[in-house]
């Protein structure tokens, strides 16, 4: 045996290769941080996993240019049904909905496997460096080792500093320097890696000829009764000692990150007695909603629920109603994927359902847990299923922790860059843990209505109502969705002082009164969709300079800017209210970013939207300011509903238009509230909520969010602008 070790240096650490540190990477590439990303498994998933992706989540994805390509490979899900037994015990269709709620956004809920997604984030962290470009094949040699043929070819094409998977890699100690954690630029956070072999990489298939999700690598801790068998040792290894300015945890439920940070950060919670199987297959079965979400509770069997797949798939999640929880923990040896399938038959009777071919299948015992403590000194974070876990059948695991590391990932390589205040990183567990403690109490509810037997009648206390059941499906839409969730007052989000203070949560920590807050304040009462911590919905508008329609979102992607959105209301040549609006442009264009940082663009954040491929945008002269400011404006109309002349592009200041040497003006920052000519009526102003004649000005966060609303009066709102962005950005040092 052999034994080597070298040392290194990396901005980020992730660990975990899921979608969760798929998500930070890809944030991590499109700002150009120096970053790692690693995993203890041999190659990505092909199969099976989460496979539900909700509304907020494709529009994030849509924001990185990947959306499309889910959307157009997946199953989508449009309509839920509900079987329930009658009288007789025999199950029938009660019900069929929308799933989901209309208008809450362009997207509505898809599934499509792990695997893909995870493929799709690979190849957009790739073109984040752009065009390929030659390297030295010394500078790869220590990734390649590890990597995938595709993985390969992409690390020797790009450029120094890209962020690859390097495969086969585990964590075996951390150590935290506090005397160095206050200083960004220290690199206070050590870690040790071990470079695994393969047969310790490659997972325990308790079948040889169907994948399954009991085990994630040779290295899991095996459950309580399970016995796997340890395969051949490694002929050699390689240990290397990295020293990292941040760590972030994407390690799953057994995260050994986790477990390196101490008992304090062990997840509280417990587990249910409910046992279930999960089968990915292409079904033979003459029952007729096996093409739509359905809900099926029968009399005495249990519950299972149908979800439709890509490809002739469908994965049905079963009750195990037969398996013996014993001590605590279900002894999940017991379970095969025949056990499933009869379960599955019982449930479905009287009619039929069997299959030739398998994809993949698991069984897991519900649990509930969620960590106290996110993140140790604001140098080491955790998320998705390392710091919460529960039931995946409202379709949240994968879509929570990729939002987790969404609003992480911004942060973390801002600070990395020395735009924004490091103590903008402490907001991380006070927005996340509240939408962890959200999910796990919604789970804990659905999860027990889901399991739990049906009522025979309005005397039967012991069983589950399905009207109550109905109803709970249907009021979750705003949660699961994620499109209702609000984060708390903080540096990033100004309070709003025309409205009562927040009740604080019953589960708040100290730490959370740790959190800054700004010395901004927002004025709710400007727009009544608007809401100040909830994500900046999206209307359609029409550009100004050529008429095209496009939805808001487009021309906000994820690239690491803040945007300051003016509604300027109502224009015309010759109106008040456009001498207003280029007033506050001069202020901006003269007074405030002058003081803000600026920031160079990696390649792959443009074009996103716009025809071209990704990777390929033309580079201005000199780097965006890290604020970019948009203007929407309603047409208007005189008395007899004709329009009236709006103005011309150059009669709006060149904060909004802005020129550049190389490229000439920018014409996408300008839009109209007007109807398109083949596209109808967005009725942006209408749907946003905001007065016409009095407009707004909206702060919106990197992640989408809003993190202010003000004014245009330059008296009521320049102000609580200046106010906002000074206290979350570093002052201007000069480009980064």
């Amino acid at each position: 045996m052999t034994d080597t070790k070298s040392t290194s240096k990396t901005g980020v650490l992730i660990i975990g290769a899921g979608p969760a540190g798929l998500m930070l990477a890809l944030w991590l590439a499109r700002l150009g941080v120096d970053a790692r990303l690693v995993d203890k498994r041999t190659d990505k998933v092909y199969s099976g996993q989460a496979d539900g992706f909700q509304v907020r989540s494709l529009e994030i994805l849509d924001s990185f240019g990947i959306a499309d390509k889910i959307w157009n490979e997946s199953n989508h899900m449009i309509e839920v049904c509900f079987w329930n037994p009658d009288e007789t015990g025999t199950i029938r269709r009660d019900n069929r909905v929308v799933n989901g709620r209309a208008g809450l956004s362009r997207f509505h809920e898809v599934v499509l496997h792990q695997g893909r997604a995870e493929t799709f984030f690979l190849d957009a962290i790739r073109d984040s460096y752009g065009p390929a470009t030659s390297m030295d094949e010394d500078d790869v040699g220590a990734k390649t080792e590890n990597a995938t043929k595709t993985e390969k070819k992409s690390i020797r094409t790009h450029p120094r500093r890209r962020i690859a998977v390097e495969r086969k890699v585990t964590p075996t100690s951390l150590a935290i320097d506090k005397q160095q954690v206050n200083d960004a630029d220290d690199y206070p956070v050590t870690v040790t890696l071990r470079h695994l072999s393969e047969s310790e990489a490659t997972p325990t298939q308790v079948l040889s000829n169907v994948q399954d999700g009991l085990f994630r690598s040779n290295l899991d801790p095996p459950d309580e009764g399970v016995e796997t068998q340890r395969k051949d040792p490694p002929v050699f290894v390689q240990e290397e000692v990295v020293q990292c300015k941040y760590v972030v945890g994407c390690d799953g439920a057994h995260s050994w990150t986790r477990k390196a940070l101490g008992p304090e950060f062990d997840m509280v919670g417990e587990m249910t007695d409910y046992i279930w199987g999960v089968l990915d297959i292409v079904p033979i079965t003459d029952f007729p909603d096996i093409r739509n979400r359905t809900m099926i509770h029968s009399a005495a069997n249990g519950s299972l629920m149908v979800i439709p797949r890509e490809n002739r798939l469908v994965r049905l999640y079963i009750q195990l109603t037969e398996v013996s929880v014993g001590s605590g923990r279900v002894d999940r040896s017991q379970i095969k994927p025949g056990m499933i399938m009869k379960a599955a038959k019982k449930i479905m009777s009287p009619y039929n359902i069997d299959y030739h071919y398998c994809d993949w299948w698991t069984a897991y015992q519900i649990g509930q847990r969620v960590g106290n403590h996110f993140s140790k000194l604001n140098r080491v974070f955790l998320a998705g299923d390392a710091v919460h876990t529960h039931s995946p059948k409202a379709g949240q695991g994968m879509n929570v922790s990729m939002q987790d590391t969404y609003n992480l990932g911004w942060k973390l390589g801002l600070v990395c860059k020395g735009i924004l205040q490091p103590e903008v990183l402490s907001t991380y567990e006070l927005e996340r843990r509240a939408i962890a403690k959200q999910l796990i109490a919604f789970d804990h509810r659905f999860s027990r209505l889901f399991s739990g037997r049906p009522a025979k009648d309005i005397l039967d206390e012991t069983g589950v109502s399905m009207d109550e059941f109905a109803s709970a499906f249907r009021q979750s839409h705003m949660f699961t969705t994620a499109v209702g969730i609000k984060y708390q007052p903080s540096i990033l989000v100004a309070a709003a002082a025309d409205s009562p203070p927040e009740q604080p949560a019953d589960d708040k920590t100290e730490t959370d009164d740790d959190v800054p807050q700004s010395t901004a304040h927002s004025t709710s009462a400007l727009s009544t969709a608007c809401i100040v911590g909830m994500r900046f919905p999206s209307h359609q508008v029409l550009r100004h300079a050529d008429a095209r329609p496009w939805h808001l979102h487009h021309k906000m992607p994820s690239d690491g800017r803040f945007r300051l959105v003016v509604f300027g209301g109502e224009l015309t040549v010759s109106s008040p209210q456009l001498e207003k609006v280029n007033k506050l442009g001069a202020w901006l264009a003269n007074t405030l970013l002058p003081k803000l940082p600026t920031m160079a663009l990696m390649q792959g954040t443009t074009n996103l939207h716009g025809g071209g491929r990704p990777g390929y945008g033309l580079a201005p002269e000199k780097p965006p300011s890290i604020v970019d400011v948009l203007l929407v404006y309603a047409s208007p109309s005189d008395s007899s509903g004709s329009a009236v002349e709006a103005p011309d592009l150059l009669d709006f200041h060149e904060v909004y238009h802005p020129f550049d040497s190389k490229l000439g003006h920018d014409y996408d920052k300008v839009f109209v509230d007007r109807p398109s000519h083949h596209d109808g009526d967005g009725r942006a102003y209408e749907n946003y909520g905001i007065d016409r004649m009095r407009g707004v000005l909206v702060g919106v966060r990197p992640d989408g969010y809003i993190g202010l609303m003000t004014s245009l009066d330059a008296d009521a709102g320049w102000n609580e602008v200046a106010r906002w962005f000074q206290g979350i950005l570093q002052p201007r040092t000069g480009d980064k």
